[in-house]
């Protein structure tokens, strides 16, 4: 896993980070509130749904996401690449890689203050 992640990849988590943020795709994809794919994320954000966005620096070509967080900071939506689009479809129940998702806002949910924690903590990395 040492491989020179692009430097277009950022704010890149931390292995700390990662962790948690997959563990949260995870739930998030166990209550239905999770959008897989870079297309499947640009429609969230353009409904204005997306609690933040997940990416893979290891996407290959990393130009197909770029989009994205151009999206997210005209929308004010926290964004975030892990290093690892093999673990992000492992955490999204998928046996594929995925190269983004989206977890979405859903007004009962009990993630809540998971999702506020790593907005938080994605919002810290960018500063």
């Amino acid at each position: 896993m040492t491989e020179e992640v692009n430097p277009k990849a950022y704010p890149l988590a931390d292995p700390n980070l990662t962790q948690k943020i997959l563990d949260l795709v995870q739930k998030a994809a166990s209550c239905k509130e999770l959008r897989k794919g870079a297309n499947e994320a640009t429609k969230t954000l353009n409904r204005g749904i997306s609690e933040f966005i997940v990416m893979a620096a290891d996407a290959e070509p990393l130009e197909i996401l770029l989009h994205l967080p151009l999206l997210c900071e005209d929308k004010n939506v926290p964004y975030v690449f892990i290093r690892s689009k093999q673990a992000l479809g492992r955490a999204c129940g998928v046996s594929r890689p995925v190269i983004s998702c989206s977890v979405t806002v859903n007004e009962g949910s009990n993630l809540r203050p998971q999702i506020q924690t790593i907005q938080l903590a994605i919002e810290k990395l960018l500063i």
